[in-house]
């Protein structure tokens, strides 16, 4: 029978070397080669079949066969940071995995080890993804187009994140787990000139500063005390020198919500107001979708059905139920749309508590002793799953 826990923790040395492997490739987007070549040669090593994506630097492996089928998904990409992580291992190519990917695919690939190793007593099949794109929130869709939950077709799905300002041995869970974002790039065009003579320009700085402060009153003014939803412009850029008034300005943002009512109707007004605000500065406007991907919704059964072999295997493990509802994103939303899943935030901070900062912060650092944790997790979730359906 199959003892998880206490396997995955013999290979915690193998888990810490993998991990910090891919630490040191950090790739961004859904072109990964480094990073792809890196999980065949491991998945090649264990002998499990697998299949490379390679326009999206996506990968799927399977182990066991037949009916029914279970997803297990691992994001892999990184972020265009330069790392500052007080480790010997950081990155050096001006990339870094600051959102802990590198940890997932690890746990991933050990969860992979773990369940070839009692692939006789699979009763159907587990699906292994490890997939690009998430922090551009492009890589799920595209894998889902590409057919990975399909051959065999994919009935439920797991996903787990590390959390480096969390304490390790609490893990959080929740219905509504992560808002959905709607990603935008603000184009506004005027007349540029000399800086000395603004009544012959338009001017479109003047313009994006109305547009920002227009569409924070939505915020203010348009959203019910009870609705939840963010609206952040991250990016505002214009202009190269002081004497100088630019041809455009571009305003990048994001606006968050779990009410697809709200999300409807924000982005309604975001198309109305760019435009109209725009051309009342004498600009023209215009809006590009960077991104638009839903809220993660989880399943109740599926749910219930990890929390219960978490505390099966790891009885030590704290797992705090509906204490996960946040405004962040996540792509896996596109999958918990799909199938039913489960979606689960794994603390991993460091224990130096002085050294915990936020994710996507140059300085972060997870706590390696996870790993085992998160693979034990991964491969008792699957397995158990396929027994309970037999």
């Amino acid at each position: 029978m199959a003892d998880f826990g206490r396997e995955a923790h013999a290979m915690k040395e193998t888990l810490v070397s993998w991990r910090r492997d891919l630490h040191q490739i950090p790739e961004v987007g859904t072109e990964l080669p480094q990073t792809v070549a890196y999980i065949k040669d491991r998945l090649e090593e264990m002998e499990i079949p697998f299949k490379v994506y390679e326009d999206i630097s996506c990968v799927t492996g399977t182990i066991g066969q037949g009916e029914p089928c279970f997803l297990l998904r691992a994001d892999m990409d990184a972020l265009q940071v330069a790392e500052e992580a007080e480790v010997e291992f950081k990155s050096t190519n001006g990339c870094m995995h600051g959102c802990g990917h590198d940890m997932h695919a690890t746990m991933l690939l050990g969860a992979a080890r773990l369940l070839k190793a009692h692939e006789s007593e699979l009763k159907g099949t587990v699906k292994l993804l490890f997939q690009s794109g998430e922090e551009i929130f492009q890589g799920a869709k595209a894998a889902i187009e590409a057919g990975v939950l399909e051959k065999p077709h994919v009935d439920a799905a797991f996903a787990a994140h590390v959390i480096g300002s969390v304490p390790t041995g609490l893990i959080l869970t929740g219905k509504e787990a992560m808002s959905a974002v709607y990603g935008f790039r603000i184009t506004l065009t005027g007349r540029g000139g000399h800086g000395s003579m603004p009544e012959q320009t338009i001017d479109p700085i003047n313009a994006g500063v109305q547009v920002y402060l227009a569409l924070q009153a939505l915020i203010a003014r348009e959203k019910g005390g009870t609705e939840e939803a963010v609206l952040t412009i991250g990016q505002f850029s214009a202009g190269d020198v002081a004497n100088v008034i630019p041809e455009r300005a571009v305003l990048q943002g994001t606006m968050r919500t779990f009410n697809r009512d709200v999300r409807k109707r924000f982005i309604e007004r975001i198309n109305e107001i760019v435009p109209a605000v725009a051309a009342a500065y004498r600009c023209s406007a215009e809006i590009e979708v960077i991104n638009d991907c839903p809220s993660v919704i989880t399943d109740d059964e599926v749910t219930a059905h990890v929390d219960r072999e978490i505390r099966k295997i790891l009885p030590y493990m704290q797992v705090a139920g509906g204490a996960m509802h946040g405004m962040g994103s996540e792509d896996f939303a596109q999958i918990t749309e799909k199938v039913p899943s489960a979606y689960y935030m794994m603390g991993a901070g460091v224990p130096d508590k002085s050294k915990w900062v936020g994710q996507h912060n140059p300085k972060v650092m997870f706590n390696e002793d996870v790993l085992p944790t998160g693979a034990a997790i991964y491969a008792q979730v699957a397995k158990s799953w396929l027994d309970d359906q037999n």
